[in-house]
């Protein structure tokens, strides 16, 4: 492939191999190379030792933009004993499961292995605690981390006294609301220790336990779901998503044509659990559009377009992180929130971006409206050039997943 194929690489382009090591798109693992240490950790701590006491399980989510959006988080897990969940504070689980052999006072839920899900918003004060009670939406770290935080409380019987009748649960699974995440064993840790509303006094968890989970994309769905598209303002070519970059037409049964007549029947009939995606030669549900706009002396400029090509859903508080080495000197952003990531305490080349809350911080539906974008502004360094694609990323995530660059590279 020639050089002239894309001529949006730059004035007098010449062979560019390097970004080809960032164009592929490959599954991430559960180490994520821009967010080393983003993981979600559950706590539970024992609160009490009677017969039917109970404890406090807590989700603390520590991945910097990597978020759980509705419909929320669902949490899973196999007890060691003859466990029962007498009753639940700010969760509830999806069954009851078989309480036949208990008269009077029926638990919960009687399951060997139970699922909970958090309460919705709204929820009568008296069925709620702190943390609880958004749907399972828990927002990143770095986004909003007020609300990067879910709990609930748990009675449980016939679980033990002390902390050497107690049996740690076993194979705990974490879905939001599909797979993605892989949860250790349960480890025992130092008991949390809980601070006064004064400050004054400290009391603590009689036993706590941890589980990590830690993401990978390639457990969370087969295909991608997003590309990139490229263009400037010294060539009128566009660089577009690589072609099937998230499915092809020919394999997907929820392709509808913009300008179909039957396009609003059929979106009205969705319930948002199933993509329902706009026909295009990427077939994915968000696209993200960098595009080189102006050339200053001192300064160039870059537009972010993110559209989303999804009939049947919405992305409430998204973000989109981008790795560019000019990062470092990105002096203004307009209409966007932006935070360096800066995975390395070296380097400086990795951005997070999100929207203003109530202004652009929700990427609606497919359509004319389906669709957020910004400007930043870059100062020049000494690396700065519109040679060999330099102005453009190495890599972008969309909420937390690695989307599809254009195959730049040219022999």
């Amino acid at each position: 492939m020639g050089c002239g194929s894309f001529p949006v690489l730059g004035p007098g382009c010449a062979a560019f191999v390097l970004v080809s090591l960032f164009c592929l798109w490959f599954p991430s693992s559960a180490y994520d190379p821009l967010d080393p240490n983003g993981y979600i950790t559950i706590r539970w701590d024992i609160m009490s030792w009677t017969p039917d006491g109970y404890a406090t399980v807590t989700i603390f989510n520590f991945q910097k933009y990597r978020h759980i959006q509705a419909p929320g988080w669902s949490l899973g897990w196999t007890w060691a004993k003859k466990e029962v969940i007498w009753s639940i504070m700010g969760a509830e689980t999806t069954e009851q499961g078989d309480c036949s052999k208990f008269k009077g006072n029926v638990p919960h839920c009687c399951k060997k292995n139970p699922t909970v899900i958090d309460l919705l918003p709204g929820t009568p004060y008296n069925q709620q605690i702190a943390n609880c009670c958004k749907g399972g939406v828990i927002t990143s770290l770095l986004q909003d981390p007020a609300n990067a935080t879910s709990a609930f409380q748990v009675s449980v019987g016939a679980s033990g006294t002390s902390n050497k009748t107690v049996k740690l649960p076993k194979n705990f699974t974490l879905n939001t609301p599909g797979p993605g995440y892989t949860c250790s064993s349960a480890q025992i840790v130092l008991p949390t220790q809980f601070f006064s509303s004064d400050r004054r006094r400290v009391t603590q968890a009689l036993m706590t336990w941890n589980v990590t989970c830690t993401y990978s994309q390639f457990l969370a769905q087969k295909t991608p779901t997003c590309c990139v598209s490229l263009s400037s303002f010294y060539n009128d070519t566009v660089v577009p998503c690589p072609t099937c970059s998230c499915g092809c037409q020919t394999n997907s049964s929820s392709c509808v044509e913009p300008n179909s007549p039957h396009l609003a029947s059929v979106v009205s009939g969705q319930n948002g659990a199933n993509p329902l995606i706009q026909c295009t030669n990427h077939m994915c549900p968000v696209r993200i559009h960098w595009h080189v706009k102006l050339n200053y002396q001192l300064y160039w400029r870059v537009k972010v377009t993110i559209t989303n090509f999804n009939y049947a859903s919405n992305y409430s508080q998204w973000n989109l992180v981008v790795q560019h080495p000019n990062f470092d000197n990105l002096t203004q952003l307009f209409s966007f929130n932006y935070q360096s990531l800066t995975p390395y305490a070296s380097t400086n080349d990795t951005a997070m971006l999100w929207g203003v809350k109530f202004y652009n911080d929700f990427l609606v539906e497919a359509g004319l409206l389906g669709n957020v974008q910004s400007e930043l502004l870059f100062q020049k360094d000494s690396s700065f050039t519109l040679e060999k694609g330099w102005a453009f990323p190495r890599r972008v995530y969309f909420n937390g997943d690695n989307c599809v660059m254009p195959p730049l590279a040219s022999s």
